[in-house]
């Protein structure tokens, strides 16, 4: 593996964990709306 692979490697795996910190609390978030939607209109 080239010093250019790896770095290319390391990138990606950053890329991966910063969209999953963003992506989580956005998911519960859109969850627990829906939930507050469904108790408000829906009984």
């Amino acid at each position: 593996m080239t010093s250019a692979e790896g770095r290319s490697s390391g990138r990606t795996v950053l890329l991966v964990i910063a969209w999953l910190w963003v992506l989580a609390p956005f998911g519960y978030g859109v969850v627990e709306l829906i939930r507050k939607v469904v108790g408000l209109f829906g009984g």
